[in-house]
C-alpha cells in the first residue's frame, strides 16, 4: 500500500505538534510495532531530543501569549519537520517519490500550523486561561490519537486529518475577526514590555560637578 495516506496524516499532525510525531514514530519504530518507521527516527538521540522539545511545548503551549510567541517561532520548524518526516516515511516504504512526500508533508504541515496558530490567537482575547490549557489538551491527544491510529488504518486516519484540516481552515475564517483583536493585543504587550524595559535602563551619568560656575 501507498505510504501517502501516513505521510499526509503526519503532515497535519506535524503541523499541531511535530515533535509529538516524532517522538510517536520513533517509539513505534523501536518497539516493533511497524516497520513503516526508518531506523533515523528511531535513534536513542532524536528520541531524547523529541521528548525534551516535547515536554517543553507541552508547558508553553497552555500559557496564554506563550503559546502564540511559541507558534511564531514553529512557523518553519513544523513545516519543514513535516517535510522531513514524510521523505523519510516515503524512503522507507519506497512507495512514493521522498521530494513528492516532503512536498505534501511539509505543506499540510504549514496548512495545519496556521489553523493552530490562528486559533490560538482567537482563544487569547479571552481573559481567562482554561480555554488554553483544555484546547492544548485537547491538541495532545488527538495528535497522539490520530498518529497511532494511522500506524494501524492510514486510509481511515487520513480521511480524518483531512476533515479536521477542512474544517479547521473553516473555522479560521469565521474567527478572522477575534484572530486580529488577538494579533492587536499580542502586539500591544510586546510593545508594553519594550517600553517597561527601555524605562528600567539606567541614564548615562551626566558630566561630574567641579564646583565652578560656567557661564
Amino acid at each position: 500500500m501507498s505510504v501517502l495516506p501516513l505521510v499526509f496524516t503526519s503532515g497535519w499532525a506535524s503541523g499541531i505538534n511535530a515533535y509529538a510525531v516524532v517522538l510517536l514514530f520513533g517509539v513505534f519504530g523501536a518497539t516493533g510495532l511497524t516497520d513503516e518507521v526508518p531506523e533515523s527516527l528511531q535513534r536513542t538521540d532524536v528520541l531524547v531530543a523529541a521528548a525534551v522539545l516535547f515536554l517543553c511545548e507541552a508547558v508553553a503551549d497552555k500559557i496564554p501569549y506563550v503559546d502564540s510567541i511559541w507558534d511564531s517561532v514553529h512557523t518553519v520548524i513544523r513545516p519543514v519537520a513535516g517535510a522531513v518526516v514524510g521523505a523519510l516515511l516515503a524512503g522507507q516504504s519506497g512507495s512514493l517519490p521522498e521530494l513528492a512526500a516532503g512536498a505534501i508533508g511539509g505543506s499540510t504541515a504549514l496548512l495545519s500550523h496556521f489553523v493552530k496558530a490562528g486559533t490560538r490567537l482567537a482563544v487569547n482575547t479571552s481573559p481567562e486561561p482554561f480555554s488554553n490549557i483544555g484546547l492544548s489538551l485537547a491538541e495532545d491527544l488527538g495528535v497522539a490519537a490520530l498518529v497511532t491510529f494511522a500506524v494501524f488504518h492510514p486510509v481511515a486516519a487520513a480521511v480524518i486529518a483531512a476533515v479536521l484540516l477542512v474544517a479547521g481552515l473553516a473555522i479560521l475564517f469565521f474567527l478572522a475577526k477575534q484572530i486580529r483583536r488577538g494579533w492587536r493585543r499580542w502586539a500591544q504587550r510586546r510593545e508594553e514590555k519594550r517600553l517597561a524595559a527601555v524605562g528600567t535602563r539606567p541614564r548615562a551619568p551626566g558630566p561630574p560637578d567641579d564646583g565652578s560656575d560656567h557661564f
